[in-house]
């Protein structure tokens, strides 16, 4: 199982990003994939996850109606709309496999079964 991330970089508050995480195999291979993101000495914090048996997204509070999950089947590829960046959102963000439907990987403290390399944003002016 792999998971490649891509897509970080340096945006000033308030811009956009859009973060891709590509699969080895099938989407259809997985149960949930999502995000969570790490800024130094700070604890891991879930983002966002996409159940793919239905679809059914989850957002963290943080990010809730300025991220957006979505899919693409046939580039085994999930995104990761992020709009009216803010400077906490500065961190590494991962995607991750979830065998659990999304449910380990939204609590509290994520957890997971795979992840990928993580890909740096950076909201500063």
């Amino acid at each position: 199982v792999q998971l490649q991330a891509s897509g970080g970089g340096l945006v000033q508050p308030g811009g956009s990003l859009k973060l891709s995480c590509t699969v080895s195999g099938r989407l259809s291979d997985y149960y949930g994939i999502g995000w969570f993101r790490q800024a130094p000495g700070a604890e891991r914090e879930a983002i966002s996850c996409i159940s793919i048996s239905d679809s059914s997204t989850r957002y963290a509070d943080s990010v809730k109606g300025r991220f957006t999950i979505s899919r693409d089947n046939a580039k085994n590829t999930i995104y990761l709309q992020m709009n009216s960046l803010k400077p906490e959102d500065t961190a590494t963000y991962y995607c991750a496999s979830d065998r659990m439907y999304c449910l380990f990987l939204m609590s509290s403290s994520p957890t997971f079964d795979f992840q990928g390399q993580g890909t740096l944003v950076t909201v500063s002016s």
